[in-house]
């Protein structure tokens, strides 16, 4: 069973598709009227999916997906009458997992949700990856200017300055990224 938060500005909307969530086997975590405070909604009631039915996504309700994509991602369902590919390109860059022209029915939600949930699932691998490999990126760029630094003041060769990090950083029990960082930081001082 799922948890999922509805935003809907229009009741009756949100209540049908409250209902289509229930007949799925889904529990309705909130309802908004508006995405205005949606990341606090998200942080309070922990959803598992996020479902919004717009007839046009404006910018205020995709600016606020891509706080909350941000700051507490989650898979999110967008169901809008509006299919301009410009629209549907704008919600998948705030954030949007599954955009769907058309309204929710209940035949349809658990293979939608599916959906939804492996783009989502897809979407924060790869992120992860990309953000391992910029750290790992900066990690070299610091170590590499550390043994440069190291090279210059000891007159060490390349694979002498990268030992002596690495010494430095076992015997402290620290990553040699970290280890870099103040030597930089200490020949800048001292320099």
């Amino acid at each position: 069973m799922l948890r999922v938060l509805v935003v809907d500005s229009s009741r009756e909307r949100a209540a049908d598709v409250c209902a289509a969530v229930a007949l799925a086997g889904h529990q309705v975590a909130a309802v908004l009227s508006n995405a205005f405070d949606l990341s606090e909604q998200v942080l309070a009631t922990k959803p598992d999916v996020i479902f919004i039915q717009a007839d046009s996504p404006s910018r205020d309700t995709l600016e606020h997906l891509a706080i909350m994509n941000r700051d507490c991602p989650r898979p999110v369902l967008l169901f809008s009458q509006d299919s301009d590919s410009a629209a549907i390109r704008r919600a998948v860059k705030a954030g949007v997992s599954s955009y769907v022209v058309d309204s929710v029915s209940s035949e349809r939600l658990d293979s939608l949700v599916e959906v939804a949930i492996a783009q989502f699932e897809a979407f924060q691998h790869l992120r992860a990856e990309r953000d391992d490999a910029t750290r790992k990126l900066s990690e070299r760029i610091v170590v590499d200017k550390a043994k440069g630094v190291l090279m210059k003041a000891r007159g060490l060769d390349e694979d002498a300055a990268y030992h002596a990090l690495r010494k430095l950083a076992m015997e402290r029990g620290r990553k040699v990224a970290d280890v870099a960082q103040d030597v930089i930081d200490m020949a800048n001082l001292l320099l």
